[in-house]
């Protein structure tokens, strides 16, 4: 397999050729994510989003509390051509924690007066407006802090990451889910990173920065995680009321 294809890609891969091979049929339970991260030596995040595309194939399903479930036929995991689309949430959140923390470093050092009254300005839409428009807020202001750097590799290295986040089906998918369960980062983590740039502390503004998008790694997790127990008890009520129409019989 190409190393242009991306880690979670193989390991969904993986498992879906283990389920085309027989070793695991519908109705199986798959080790669990815990298993399976050491069994492919990977990070949760990593797995999760193997996970993930293979739901979105509909060949498992998580159920809370019981595992992950073979729900489906294997369908080809074709690498695309294009590798916006095989860039998921959780990467992206990764390569943007290691270019954006030290883009915060740099821009501590010659951010403007100007700059910072404009960074006020986004937080203060973020607080304000509806989601979509809070978002493009939110945008602008990572966005902002890279320009500050005066460095134009480091504006289109991030620029081109907020750009394949809107461009990835899989990153698109997992970032909607935290958004709709009210996930999204909060107003006092660009707070932080703000009142770091003001005191022109490239440490600190590094740090705020790391802590604000490694928060933003585990709202994904948490997110994930909480559509799976909607999903629990969807089916516990749907269960409780098929019987309670037979007893009534």
């Amino acid at each position: 397999m190409s190393d242009n294809v991306k880690l979670y890609r193989k390991i969904a891969d993986t498992v879906a050729e283990a389920i085309e091979a027989g070793q695991y049929r519908i109705g199986d339970r798959l080790p669990t994510e815990r298993e399976l991260a050491e069994q492919f030596g990977v990070s949760r995040p990593t797995l999760r989003e193997a996970m993930i595309a293979l739901e979105m194939l509909g060949m498992i399903e998580a159920r809370h509390g019981l595992g992950i479930y073979v729900t489906g036929n294997v369908r080809p995991i074709a690498p695309s051509a294009d590798i916006d689309f095989e860039i998921g949430a959780f990467e992206l959140i990764e390569a943007r924690r290691l270019f954006e923390g030290e883009a915060a470093a740099l821009a501590a050092t010659s951010i403007t007066d100007d700059q910072i009254v404009e960074l006020e300005g986004l937080l203060r839409r973020m607080h304000e407006e509806e989601e979509i428009r809070g978002e493009d807020a939110d945008r602008e202001f990572h966005l902002t802090i890279a320009r500050a750097t005066g460095n134009g590799a480091i504006i289109a290295t991030i620029e081109n990451l907020w750009d394949w986040r809107n461009r990835s089906p899989l990153a698109r998918n997992i970032l909607a889910r935290a958004r709709g369960m009210g996930l999204e980062p909060r107003i006092v983590e660009h707070r932080r990173v703000v009142d770091a740039l003001k005191a022109r502390d490239p440490a600190a503004a590094r740090q705020a920065m790391r802590d604000h998008l490694e928060r933003v790694i585990d709202h994904l997790l948490h997110a994930t995680e909480t559509e799976a127990v909607q999903k629990a008890q969807q089916e516990t009520k749907a269960r409780r009321s098929a019987i309670a129409k037979r007893v009534a019989i």
